[in-house]
Formats: C-alpha cells, structure tokens, sequence
C-alpha cells in the first residue's frame, strides 16, 4: 500500500480527541474549569517566555534575510519549484489568513477601544484608545505572527528538501538532537502537535459553522438547530475533503487562487465604499504608533503592574499561533522547494503581513468608524450578539448590503475551506509513512477522508450539544509544548548561519524504510 498508516501518530490523537468530546458531554464545566486552569497556569507562568519567543523570531528571520543563508535555495540549485510565486503566494496566504482575519479585525480593536490594559494612561472610548487599538491589531496580526509561523516553516523545508529528511515535525530537531535520537520519538512528537491542530481544526470548523448559521438566519430565517448546523458543516467537510484530496496542485492551488481574488474584491469594495479617508488617515497614525512602541509592546507581560491585559491578549495570541505553527510548517516547507531562503521569508512573512495590514486599515478602520457614527452601536453589537455579528452589522452600514452580506457569507466559506484544506493534507501526510521529498508529496487520500469525517462529527457533536470551549481550550494547551519545538528548531538556522554549506544537497535518494528499520526498530514503528 502507498504511503501506510502510521499507527502510533493515528490512534493516539484520534483517542485523545474522542476522550475530549465524551469529557465535555460528561460534565463540561468540570471539564472547562481544568483546562481554562490549565491555560492559565501555563500563560502566568510562561508569559514571559511566549513574549521573548515570540519577538526571537522576528529578530531570528532579520538576521537569516541578510545573511549568505539567505542565498541558498531549498531543495539544491537545480530544485524545480512546486508552484510559480504568484500561486505560491496565495496558497500561503489562505493558509495563514484563515477566516479568523476576516470577522476578528472588525471585532476585536472594539475590544481594545473599551478595554484598554489598565496599567497604561489611556481612556477607555478615547482617541489614544482608536490608535492604540489599530497599532494592536498590527502587532497581533502582521509581522509577528508571520515570524511565528516562518521559522519553522523554513527549517523543516531546508531539512526535507537539503538534508532529505522524512515527512514529520520532529525532523525539523535533526540537526539539534540528530537523526537517531529524533526518529525514536518522532510519534511523539507529531502527535502532540498534531492534536493541537486537529483540535484546532475542530473548534474552528464549529465556531465558523456558527458564524455561517448565523448570517444564513438573516435570509431564511429560524434558529440555529443541530440539523443546520449538520448540513452547514457536512458542506464546509465535503469541499475541505474534496480539495485536500485532490492534491496539491488541483483543488488546493485553484480554491487558494480563488479565495485570494475573491478576498481581493471584498476588500476593495469596503475600501471604495467605505471611509476611506479615514481608515487610511487612522491605519497610518496607528502604523507609526506600532512602530514606536514595538520592542516595549512585544514583550509586555503586565508582570510589572499586575496587569492581566497581556495575558487576555497578546501572550494569549503567541500561545496560540505558537501551537498551530509547527504543523502548519510542514505544509508551508512543502510547498516552498526551488525557491532561496530569502525569496521564501518574501512570500510566507513580508508579503502577507502587508496584505493583513492594508486589510486591518481597511476593515478595522471602518469598525472603529461606524461604531464612533453610531455612538458605540457595533459595540453593543459585539457585547449582545458575539463577534461574528460585528462584520454582519458593519456591512449594514454599506451601500447593497443584502448583496454584499450574501457574498460575505461566501467569502467565510471559501476562507474556512482554503484554510482546512492544507490543515488536512498535512495532517494525512503526518500520519502517512513514506513521504519523502522524492515522492509525489499529496500522501494518501483515504486518510484525508477519514480525517475530515473525524474533524467535521466531532465539531457537530461539540456545537450542537455541548459548546467548542472545551476543544478549543484544549487546542490552546499545545502552545506550550509548540513554542518549544519552535524555539529548538530555530537554533537550526543559527548552525546553518555559521556554516551554509551544510545544506549543500549531496544525493537526491534518502534512506530507504528498510534501512531504516535495521537501524532502529522503535523509530520505524513510531514512523
């Protein structure tokens, strides 16, 4: 059989998962309140670990970019790329963009707008509070987070692609730990940062079926039951499904393509419709705010003050970014063979950290706008009705809204689908052996349909039921064990710094499963 299960990356996530759900069923606020315990132990504790982290990587990719490193291409100097820079482009986009962007940067700066950290002198509703919301969904949404992801990425595509190393996060510790010791534990590993994703991927699908549900109510009409929300989300599974198991180059390339014009579109009609002078003249006040204070705000604990806004914010984010980025490597290295390291930091870090910040400038500058027109009404929105509805209402305020409101509803869809679809070709791969850099890289598709039914009933169970806190809760616990992996691996890229030529591609044929096996017993049956 082409690329075989690997039963000890499977069964243990798949088991755990299911222990989750029956918990949350059992007794779910029990089962809230050890992991929001948990979460919180872990952010009080560590805060100051996700901060520096976090602002590492930022300084980490500065330095690559401007290094002899940055002038080695992945895969060898005669690598073909997968896909031409424009496509390439938008498939890391849609990957990282996810639908999260779309409803949070009208939501979340009126979050900062009232609530403001309490150690700063700023008034909640003031016009310090306007600037210090958008420089924050700069620092939360651009470079950052992009830096997070970037790192990992771009080790994992140097030790697959130049070192030829097999398909799993735990090669990316090769060159700290060697091949040997990693191959021991490399289920470990990619089940403990597999189930961060599939968690992930759980809670997300639930939250966006609600989000849909909610804006399909506005046109039919009646409640959210569990047989809409079963139709809604078998959809939003069949086309995840269908695009993943398509390959690479078919369905995630082209719904990638189409997600990027079509976000495209919706952006430059809030732009034109919108206020945009004033989205503009507030996104570059609140720039130069970001950019002043970015090496104080980045590593803000509030341990000084007692303040706790850090936690409920910006540590919050680098927890989570943290968790999602080691699988979400693979798939960005993946992709980014043929090209140099620093053609590959244009693509997966400058380039969509612009996009997101013209995007903020757009949508959370008409946020801010329409809530301030209407005395705090998007506000009340957010406080009464959830963050879904914010974007819904701000639309009202736009000209064609009942058109525009449809086609929103369409653009979530296809952003949720273009994000779970790379989620899961990713995770078939990691439970899949065999994938190497000489295979054909799309792994096997049986698994991509087992692991969308597993993701799409857990998320109905959760949603209809029971309530996605307590999967989303444990989602965000990976981002302890995530930073850790990151922060090992990224001390790859200080040995390749110091010596370039380590990446020097010196044969094309990686050892065979066989040889493998001879060599340690417990690393094939973990693989």
């Amino acid at each position: 059989m082409k690329y075989p299960l690997r039963p000890l990356v499977f069964w243990p996530t798949f088991l755990i998962l299911l222990a989750a759900v029956v918990a949350s069923y059992i007794d779910l606020n029990a089962f809230l309140a050890v992991s929001k315990q948990l979460n919180t132990l872990i952010l009080t504790n560590f805060s100051w670990l996700f901060s520096a982290g976090s602002f590492a990587m930022v300084v980490l990719t500065a330095i690559v970019y401007f290094s002899a490193l940055g002038k080695v291409r992945i895969g060898g100097a005669d690598a073909k790329p997968l896909l031409s820079k424009w496509r390439w482009f938008m498939v890391a986009l849609c990957t990282t963009l996810a639908v999260g962007v779309l409803f949070w940067t009208t939501a979340e700066p009126l979050y900062h707008l009232y609530g403001p950290p309490t150690s700063l002198p700023i008034e909640a509703g003031s016009s310090a509070a306007k600037t210090f919301a958008m420089s924050t969904m700069f620092l939360h949404w651009t470079i950052t987070p992009y830096a997070i992801y970037l790192v990992p990425s771009l080790v994992f595509a140097l030790v697959f692609y130049n070192r030829r190393s097999h398909f799993s996060i735990g090669a990316m510790l090769e060159p700290l730990l060697g091949a040997t010791r990693v191959k021991r534990y490399a289920g470990l590993i990619d089940t403990l940062a597999m189930f961060a994703l599939v968690a992930g991927m759980a809670s997300s699908l639930g939250t966006g079926a609600l989000t849909l549900a909610g804006g399909l109510a506005q046109y039919i009409g009646g409640e959210t039951t569990p047989l809409r929300l079963a139709v809604i989300i078998t959809i939003i599974v069949i086309t995840f499904v269908a695009s993943a198991a398509s390959g690479l180059q078919k369905g995630i390339v082209m719904l990638s393509s189409f997600n990027t014009w079509i976000m495209l579109a919706l952006g430059l009609f809030v732009l034109l419709c919108g206020p945009t002078l004033y989205m503009f003249s507030l996104g570059v006040e609140s720039l130069g705010v970001y950019l002043d204070t970015f090496f104080s705000r980045s590593l803000f604990t509030g341990a000084a003050s007692g303040d706790s806004w850090p936690h409920s914010w910006t540590v919050f984010y680098w927890s989570v970014w943290f968790a999602w980025a080691p699988v979400s490597a693979l798939f960005l290295g993946k992709i980014g063979r043929g090209y140099t390291v620093r053609e590959f930091i244009h693509i997966n870090m400058l380039y969509p950290a612009l996009f997101t910040a013209v995007w903020i400038c757009i949508f959370s500058g008409t946020s801010l706008y329409f809530d301030a027109l209407g005395d705090g009404s998007l506000n009340r929105v957010l406080n009464e009705q959830g963050v879904e509805h914010v974007l819904y209402q701000m639309f009202q305020q736009l000209p064609a809204s009942g058109l525009m409101i449809a086609f929103l509803l369409f653009v979530a869809f296809i952003s949720f689908v273009t994000a779970a679809d790379s989620s899961t070709d990713v995770i078939a791969n990691l439970c899949s052996k065999g994938v190497t850099a000489d295979s054909d890289l799309d792994g096997n598709p049986l698994l991509k349909i087992i692991w969308g039914l597993i993701i799409g009933t857990v998320s109905w169970v959760m949603v209809a039921f029971v309530g996605v806190d307590g999967v989303k809760m444990l989602s965000n616990l990976g981002g302890l064990p995530g930073m850790i992996l990151v922060l090992l691996a990224s001390t790859s890229l200080i040995f390749w710094l110091k010596n370039p030529a380590l990446l020097e591609v010196k044969s094309t044929t990686p050892a065979t499963e066989p040889e493998l096996a001879g060599a340690d017993p417990v690393a094939e049956f973990a693989r």
